[in-house]
């Protein structure tokens, strides 16, 4: 789902105690690393974080809503980035997939 800062806002104070909007959230109907069948789950991007965050970070909007993306689907099969070890497997995941869509790694200005 596609929506506004103030929608995600709502989303975030509802499903995660958190009053601020951000750029992603996953809705996981699967338990983490469960087979990949049926309904996964939901996505839930807000447009105008990710085109503020596009510009700041001066990608295009396709590619950091496609990292999103990513990122999300990832949530949902049970990856997460709450520890520095988690975040790493993660991140590599993502840059992994990316790569293979032609995308340059989101985090290689942050190392």
């Amino acid at each position: 789902m596609l929506t506004n800062d103030a929608e995600q806002r709502g989303l975030n104070r509802q499903w995660r105690g958190k009053d601020a909007s951000t750029n992603v959230l996953s809705f996981s109907q699967i338990e983490p690393f469960s087979p990949v069948v049926g309904i996964l789950g939901d996505i839930v991007l807000a447009r105008e974080t990710l085109e503020r965050e596009a510009a700041e970070q001066g990608i295009s909007f396709d590619h950091h809503f496609t990292h999103l993306i990513v990122h999300g689907f990832l949530h949902i099969l049970g990856y997460d980035h709450i520890d520095a070890q988690e975040a790493l497997e993660m991140e590599g995941l993502e840059t992994k997939i990316l790569a293979s869509l032609g995308i340059g790694d989101p985090y290689g200005d942050h190392t």
